[in-house]
């Protein structure tokens, strides 16, 4: 870390999550209080984690992975994961859909569902979830701790915040 960058001490949020899981919807007040709070000071990252049980999942993932690429990763990931029943019924044409509501390129989403660039991204960030203990979705990594949300997210937020004050005041 640099001398300048010191004053803007960040902290980083691993967010591991599921386009497809209403818990993961559930969460979405949680990440943006937490946004409102540090700004650019908490990093959230979208790590990918989807589960067997839901078809659209990993498709979810790859179009997430898209919209990062053209840089509205989390705009994407909340207007998916907030309607989240439609995804259940239309599947991908529904990932395509939410793209051009967004003024994302949708074609270039519709080609990347086809031609699996993203694939790779997917499967690493789910085996190190695996590998790290990562069971559902929610999960949470911050400072080397490890928070299940998709048991209960009854308190999450407040460790989430506690963690953060806390890594932000060292790195002050």
């Amino acid at each position: 870390m640099n001398d300048s960058s010191a004053a803007r001490a960040t902290a980083v949020l691993d967010v591991w999550c599921e386009l497809q899981c209403p818990d993961c919807r559930s969460a979405l007040a949680d990440l943006r209080t937490l946004r409102a709070r540090y700004g650019d000071r908490l990093e959230l990252r979208l790590r990918h984690f989807p589960l067997e049980k839901h078809k659209h999942a990993f498709a979810a993932a790859q179009a997430a992975e898209e919209a990062a690429e053209q840089g509205r990763t989390w705009p994407y990931v909340e207007a998916v994961l907030d309607r989240v029943e439609e995804l259940d019924r239309k599947g991908e044409p529904f990932l395509i859909e939410v793209a051009r509501e967004l003024g994302l390129d949708a074609e270039e989403f519709d080609t990347a569902l086809i031609d699996g660039r993203h694939i790779l991204i997917v499967d690493a960030d789910q085996a190190e979830g695996k590998a790290i203990g990562v069971t559902g979705t929610p999960t949470y990594v911050i400072g080397g701790e490890r928070l299940d949300g998709g048991k209960s997210q009854e308190g999450l937020r407040e460790r989430i915040a506690e963690i953060a004050d806390r890594l932000l005041a060292e790195g002050a």
